[in-house]
C-alpha cells in the first residue's frame, strides 16, 4: 500500500521478515485523522471522482488494529462534523474543536473582525463543553500557528485566533491538539504564557531537534505521522524523542510516507503480516469500492508510521505501539470518555422511552 511500502516500481527487491510464531498483536491510536474531509465523500478540488467510502476506510483501520480515532476538527463547520462521527461511533471514534491557523483569516472575517473575535469562538467554545460534557470531545484543537502558509491566513489573524483559543482553553481544561509549523518563537511564547490547566499534544511535528526537546521539557507531547518522516534531519529529531512523550497518527488524508521519503527505505523490512488483509491501491479515477485511493492516505496506514519509528529508534515495535497507546490513554482519557458517551446515551434512551410512554397515555 502507498502508506505502507514503496510501490513496486520503486522499491528493490529486498527479503521482508517473516511473521513470528507468536506475533506481537498490534493496537492502536490515531490521534490525528481528518475523516470529515470531502476526499473520503469521493470529492477532490471540488469535484466528485468516485462514490464515498469512508465507511471502509474506518473498517480498515479497525481491521489493522486501530482501537480508537480521534478525528482533527479545523474549524466549527468540521468540528459538529467531528463530533457528529464520534456520535456514530461511540467508544471507537472522538473527537477534537478547533479552529486550525489556516482557518483564521476566514474566522475573523466572518465574524466582523478582531473586535468581535471572543464573539466568533463562543460557538467553538459552547461545542467543546458540551462534547466534553457528553464524551465526543477529547482535545481542544487543532489550534496554533503556520507560518508556511500565509497565503491562506495572515500572521496576524493566526496569532489573534490563537492567543483567543488559549484562553478559551484556560476554561474548558481539554488537553490541547496543537500545530506549530515555521513559527517556533511566536508559538512557544503565546504557549508557555498561557495558564492551562493540562499540556497537550504538538501533532505532526516537523520541528528541529531543539524545538522538539523544548516542547518535551515543557510537558507537551509529540505526534508523528509520515510528515514527521520526510527527511534525514526529521529522522533525527524522531530518534530523540523519549518514547513516554510519543504519539502517532496519519493525518489522513494527507502526510502518507511516500518511495521518496528518507523513511521509505525503512518500509521494505516492514513484516508482510502487519498490513494482512490491506487491499492495493488504486488511482481516484479506477476506483472501485474495498480498494484504497493511491495518493491518499488513511488510518490503516498507521502500522508504517509505527515500524518506522521502531528502526529508527532501535527499539522493538511492540515497544513503539505499546508507549505510544499508553501516552495517549494518559492524555486523553479515551476510557473516561467512552464512559460518559455511554452514560449520556442511556440517559437520553430514558428519556426517549419516557417521552414515548407520556404520549401514549
Amino acid at each position: 500500500m502507498a502508506s505502507l511500502s514503496v510501490s513496486e516500481a520503486e522499491a528493490p527487491s529486498l527479503d521482508i521478515e517473516k511473521e513470528p510464531e507468536t506475533p506481537y498483536e498490534p493496537r492502536y491510536i490515531d490521534v490525528g485523522i481528518n475523516l470529515t474531509d470531502m476526499m473520503y465523500q469521493g470529492f477532490y478540488r471540488g469535484r466528485k471522482v468516485h462514490e464515498a467510502d469512508l465507511d471502509n476506510v474506518i473498517s480498515r483501520g479497525q481491521a489493522i488494529g486501530c482501537k480508537m480515532l480521534m478525528v482533527t476538527g479545523s474549524d466549527y463547520k468540521h468540528s459538529i462534523e467531528a463530533v457528529d462521527l464520534a456520535s456514530k461511533y461511540p467508544g471507537f471514534i472522538f473527537a477534537t474543536v478547533g479552529v486550525h491557523p489556516c482557518c483564521a483569516t476566514a474566522l475573523v472575517t466572518s465574524g466582523g473582525g478582531v473586535p468581535n473575535l471572543r464573539s466568533a469562538l463562543k460557538p467553538v467554545e459552547e461545542l467543546v463543553l458540551r462534547g466534553k460534557t457528553q464524551g465526543t470531545v477529547t482535545a481542544f484543537g487543532e489550534i496554533g500557528l503556520d507560518y508556511d502558509r500565509f497565503a491562506l491566513s495572515d500572521q496576524d489573524s493566526q496569532l489573534r485566533v490563537f492567543e483567543e483559543q488559549l484562553r478559551i482553553a484556560e476554561r474548558v481544561d481539554l488537553p490541547l491538539f496543537l500545530h506549530s509549523r515555521a513559527a517556533e518563537e511566536d508559538f512557544n511564547r503565546l504557549l508557555f504564557a498561557a495558564n492551562l490547566p493540562r499540556k497537550g499534544l504538538v501533532h505532526s511535528f516537523t520541528g528541529t531537534l531543539e524545538e522538539m526537546k523544548t516542547l518535551v521539557e515543557a510537558g507537551y507531547d509529540i505526534g508523528i505521522n509520515g510528515c514527521s518522516l520526510k527527511t534525514e534531519e526529521n529522522l533525527a529529531v524522531v530518534k530523540e524523542i523519549p518514547l513516554e512523550r510519543l504519539q502517532i497518527e496519519t493525518d489522513g488524508p494527507w502526510c502518507e510516507i511516500r518511495g521518496t521519503h528518507a523513511s521509505a527505505k525503512y518500509l521494505k523490512s516492514m513484516p508482510a503480516y502487519l498490513a494482512e488483509g490491506v487491499p492495493k491501491d488504486v488511482k481516484k479515477e479506477r476506483f472501485q469500492l474495498g480498494m484504497r485511493v493511491k495518493g491518499r492516505n488513511e488510518p490503516c496506514a498507521i502500522a508504517g508510521v509505527a515500524w518506522v519509528i521502531s528502526q529508527v529508534k532501535g527499539c522493538s515495535f511492540e515497544e513503539v505501539c505499546e508507549s505510544s497507546w499508553d501516552n495517549s490513554m494518559k492524555m486523553f482519557r479515551f476510557d473516561e470518555a467512552a464512559l460518559l458517551q455511554e452514560q449520556w446515551r442511556a440517559s437520553n434512551l430514558e428519556l426517549i422511552v419516557e417521552e414515548g410512554h407520556g404520549q401514549n397515555e
